[in-house]
């Protein structure tokens, strides 16, 4: 490759991360670098409390986390496109439908680690070692506990429900949280049943589809719509939150754990996995081994609310108080074979 050349593609590399709002940009890691020890993290994750994580496995190690942060496909596209060249050692991201596309975009090696294989439950490993889930978070149903507990709502079926018409509030059908909850009904029942549950929820919303999980918490409290779906840990943020109103609004609604008597409730995972041109793979692969320990597992549910992902972590964070629950056991790698198909059934069924 002539130096010409190279040149070019490092300042095509650098003008497409500038026009990706990224906030810290690593460069291609000299061998200098590599022997003071650092790994380059590219993650989606934004989350204030995971600098404690990275600061926390310096101090142990010696070894400098340098990041970046933008949204997952805006990383995916960019390692993408710096192929071999790459600096990014490990991509963080949140849902395994996002893992899913990292995979088929080709960016992830497999890692074998006794301590990775022994540590997360199999249903939340890529079967090949291309990742592995970190923390996870359930996707629960919740009401207006002034109404009462809605009659016939154990079940995401029973969102479905004629029962329900006008009190359903939902996300749109384009996130991913949506997306990868009906890929796991095809995978865990089939695309009739899944059709199905999508048009009868249609059917019965209250609004159109529209804001996030905080938005659905609200308009549920406020008495916009009696029933919606969120994931815990924004639940846990008002439980714990220092302000009154959202506390008052995390003690007006109820939480329904769906599937109690069936499969379980739908989990999802934050998750990572080395790139496939990581230049400093061995410290990567540390640092994936550390996420998964008690102390970081520590982290991510005392920091943000989420559940551990290991078995044996002792936390104390809010989002345990919400209660203990039954868990679906899919493998979530299905979450992203199933993904197309969920996008195409909620296309047909009208919702937006």
């Amino acid at each position: 490759m002539s130096f010409k050349f190279f040149s070019a593609l490092l300042l095509a590399s650098s003008l497409w991360a500038c026009s990706q709002n990224i906030s810290e940009t690593p460069t291609n890691t000299t061998t200098a670098e590599k022997d003071a020890g650092v790994v380059n993290l590219y993650s989606s994750r934004h989350y204030d409390t995971d600098l404690a994580l990275y600061d926390n496995f310096t101090s142990q190690t010696g070894i400098e986390v340098n990041r970046i942060e933008a949204k997952a496909d805006a990383l995916i596209e960019r390692i993408k496109s710096e192929g071999e060249f790459s600096p990014a050692d490990l991509l963080i991201t949140v849902d395994a439908g996002v893992l899913w596309r990292a995979e088929t975009a080709g960016i992830l090696q497999p890692v074998s680690s006794d301590i990775l294989e022994t540590r997360v439950p199999e249903s939340f490993q890529h079967p090949d070692g291309l990742w592995y889930g970190l923390s996870k978070r359930a996707r629960v149903i919740i009401y207006n506990k002034d109404n009462g507990k809605p009659e016939n709502l154990e079940s995401y079926k029973d969102l479905a429900n004629p029962l329900h018409k006008g009190k359903v509030c939902m996300r749109s059908s384009g996130n991913i949280y949506n997306i990868s909850l009906l890929a796991s009904m095809i995978a865990n029942e089939n695309e009739e049943a899944a059709q199905n549950w999508a048009e009868g929820v249609v059917a019965n919303f209250a609004r159109k589809p529209q804001s996030n999980d905080s938005g659905q918490i609200e308009a549920v409290a406020s008495g916009q719509c009696g029933i919606s779906i969120v994931n815990t840990y924004y639940l846990a943020r008002y439980a714990r939150s220092d302000e009154a109103q959202k506390k008052e609004i995390f003690d007006s609604l109820g939480i329904i754990f769906p599937n109690q008597d069936g499969r379980g409730t739908h989990v999802n995972i934050s998750g990572a996995g080395v790139t496939t041109h990581a230049p400093n793979r061995e410290n990567a692969v540390k640092f994936l081994e550390y996420l998964t320990s008690k102390e970081a597992q520590n982290y991510f549910a005392n920091g943000n609310n989420e559940y551990p992902v290991i078995t044996n972590a002792n936390t104390s964070s809010a989002v345990e108080t919400l209660g203990t629950f039954k868990e679906d056991s899919l493998n979530v790698s299905a979450l992203g074979k199933y993904q197309a198909d969920a996008v195409k059934i909620f296309d047909q069924a009208g919702w937006r």
